[in-house]
């Protein structure tokens, strides 16, 4: 998708399927361990999860994963360098910034990024929501139970699917507070951030009552370990059937975008889908 796309996207109810890749420029990340952090390898595998099919990449200078420590704005930044400004030269498609902090989401706005991903909903910095609203960019909320370094220690609900909703309902109505506007928001229910087995199988179950929020609904579950839990798929980078399979049936369920590693594989799938969902161009007719 091109960027200019994006908005008359985000208004059309029946919007086609996104395909969202991730660029992670970490040391630590779980599922590449790292593998990108050097600009070149960036830059290379942005380039090709581009041809592969990826509407959409998320680049993010931040591990999240369990048990991860948080990384200053200045860390962040240095992380990012100069990469923001030639991944928007030379990627042709909606680039968003995962962050929490709105000194890092306004350099990457500033050098043309489209959207800000952000998994604290707007709760770690309250500068953030603000900054997305004068700048008119969408962004994702996204609902985290506890911080990364300690959200799979003891995660617990009420009843999960009620629970998470009813976050992302507030964090809907904050941002609306903040001036962003309401169909600039899209929301995710952060599958494995602060969530057990079973309640992520439960927000995947739901996600017909998630998407009655009425913002566009974002997906991340690819390569997690509650695949592993139940496919026996051992190695992050090897979760390719599991990941297949929730994401078929994230996209058949209703989900707006999904977020992926492998993006190849998991854009023939999300085609796939859309075509028997809504016939052979993937979207509503």
């Amino acid at each position: 998708m091109l960027p200019s796309e994006l908005c008359t996207w985000l208004s059309d109810p029946g919007r086609r399927p996104l395909v969202m890749g991730i660029l992670n420029l970490t040391p630590d990340s779980f599922a590449d361990g790292g593998k990108f952090a050097l600009h070149d390898a960036a830059l290379a595998h942005a380039e090709e999860m581009s041809a592969d099919g990826a509407d959409w990449i998320d680049v993010g200078a931040e591990s999240t994963r369990p048990g991860a420590q948080r990384v200053g704005a200045g860390e962040q930044l240095d992380r990012l360098g100069t990469l923001l400004v030639e991944l928007r030269k030379r990627i042709p498609v909606v680039l968003s910034i995962d962050t929490t902090r709105a000194l890092v989401a306004e350099s990457a706005l500033d050098a043309g990024f489209n959207v800000v991903n952000d998994i604290s909903a707007g709760l770690d910095d309250d500068a953030l929501l603000p900054l997305i609203a004068r700048h008119s960019a969408p962004t994702i909320l996204m609902h985290m139970q506890g911080q990364p370094a300690t959200m799979q220690s003891r995660p617990d609900y009420l009843n999960v699917t009620h629970d998470v909703a009813g976050f992302l309902q507030e964090r809907i109505d904050a941002a609306k507070g903040a001036g962003v506007r309401s169909d600039r928001i899209l929301v995710d229910p952060g599958i494995g951030f602060g969530k057990t087995l079973e309640h992520n199988l439960r927000l995947l179950r739901d996600l017909p009552e998630l998407i009655k929020i009425g913002a566009p609904l974002v997906i991340g579950t690819s390569r997690k370990g509650f695949i592993q839990k139940i496919t026996g798929e051992d190695a992050a980078s090897g979760r390719l059937f599991g990941t297949a399979a929730s994401v078929a049936w994230s996209v058949a369920q209703g989900a707006s975008v999904v977020r992926v590693h492998d993006v190849g594989p998991m854009a023939r799938v999300v085609k796939m889908v859309g075509a028997i969902r809504f016939g052979e161009s993937g979207a509503v007719t």
